[in-house]
């Protein structure tokens, strides 16, 4: 692969190894008989759906237009695949959006429910009347415990507004009944292993245990880490078969997003500038703050390669003052913290190499911001070492954001 033909900046997708994370999360669906949805807040790469639908069986948005673009993209009830929503809060005019598109919709509260209800009821008859799929409707909860750090991506820190707790679901299954509801659903994950999901369980049936008897799924959420290579998933198979088992068969779904996207591509940079205060610090064309927001939110330090623009040589950074050559990577906006992290390598980095961060195709193209005008990275593909240009931005797409 020659990467100077690549532009700079651009996101990458190896489309053989996104093959690879949805064979595992097939296998998933084969040996646990749960359901595997697409999360599309973490992995939204939608040229690459027509591979992910084969593998998958459907989408979960946040709101109405992650749901549009599962429903035009992946496919929703016309070819049996799911799309379900979730949203700390919907307005009158996206449940109207979501009525002919969603096959669940999940609510936050018991008030939110009850005043939806009696519009989700009206279009399950017309769907009836079709001979179609009905919409599921669902109530997220929030069994009081997460393992999840730092407290920014924990749902269940004290005050948080994500999910109903044990107290206040008794107050409104006293208050409105269950009739109506078909699901629950839990998102309590982030980047986790089989064993966490093992010991959430217990909590999740402590609380709400004796209402999970009346429903026909449960949703287990996202932040599964199922394609990460120390995974344990036979683990995970054994939970799931054992909950299905203890509920009489019930439904499972898992929705992840991150373990789609994982390790399938990178982002790569250019070297722009090479200034002194104190250490070597390399200007890039990448943005921590506009590209890869979440290195400042964990925050962490992504694995790097270099490339010399010379020798065309590879070299993988040895760590932090490791090697002989130390640099700090930034990035190009006004933010005095805008900086990725600091890495060495045996040789010298000069203005023009290339620099390559691993992993960065899930939570980042979503979460991409044209602050201070940066561009937006193109979007690419490889596919059998052959490398595409899908999509580039410029000018307009900074233009339009703000007026």
């Amino acid at each position: 692969m020659d990467y100077f033909k690549i532009p700079s900046p651009c996101y990458v997708l190896e489309k053989e190894l996104l093959e690879h994370n949805l064979e595992i999360l097939d296998s998933v669906q084969k040996a646990s008989g749960a359901k595997i949805l697409l999360a599309l807040k973490g992995f939204a790469f939608w040229r690459s759906f027509e591979l992910a639908r084969k593998y998958l069986s459907g989408t979960t948005a946040s709101g109405i237009n992650e749901a549009m673009l599962g429903f035009e993209e992946f496919g929703g009830r016309e070819i049996d695949k799911d799309i379900c929503v979730f949203s700390p809060a919907y307005k009158e005019e996206e449940i109207d959006a979501l009525l002919p598109i969603a096959t669940h919709i999940i609510f936050n509260s018991f008030y939110q429910w009850q005043k939806f209800k009696a519009k989700i009821a009206d279009k399950n008859l017309q769907l009836e009347k079709l001979g179609l799929k009905k919409i599921e409707v669902g109530l997220r909860v929030n069994p009081l415990y997460s393992e999840v750090q730092p407290e920014i991506y924990n749902p269940c820190i004290k005050g948080s507004r994500l999910g109903i707790t044990p107290s206040e679901f008794k107050n409104g299954v006293e208050m409105y009944g269950l009739d109506g509801i078909d699901g629950i659903h839990f998102h309590t994950h982030c980047e986790q292993n089989a064993d966490a999901l093992k010991r959430t369980l217990e909590h999740f049936i402590q609380h709400f245990g004796d209402f999970v008897t009346q429903m026909q799924w449960v949703n287990f959420g996202g932040g599964h880490h199922i394609t990460r290579k120390d995974y344990n998933l036979g683990l995970l198979n054994s939970i799931i078969i054992d909950f299905k088992s203890q509920f009489n068969d019930i439904e499972v779904f898992l929705e992840p997003g991150e373990a789609v996207g994982w390790e399938c591509g990178f982002l790569i940079g250019e070297v722009i500038d090479i200034v002194y205060n104190g250490m070597f610090i390399a200007i890039l064309d990448v943005s921590a703050s506009a590209h890869m927001p979440d290195c400042l939110e964990m925050p962490y330090r992504p694995r790097v390669r270099k490339i010399s623009q010379h020798t065309k040589e590879i070299q993988c950074d040895l760590g932090e003052n490791a090697g002989k050559y130390s640099y700090r990577f930034g990035g190009p906006t006004c933010l005095a913290g805008d900086v990725i992290g600091d890495y060495s390598f045996d040789t010298p980095l000069q203005i023009g190499d290339r620099v390559i961060f691993e992993d960065m195709i899930h939570y980042t193209i979503v979460k991409n911001t044209t602050f201070n005008g940066i561009p937006l990275p193109s979007l690419g593909m490889i596919d059998k070492e052959d490398f595409k240009v899908l999509k580039t931005f410029n000018y307009l797409d900074y233009k339009n954001r703000n007026g």
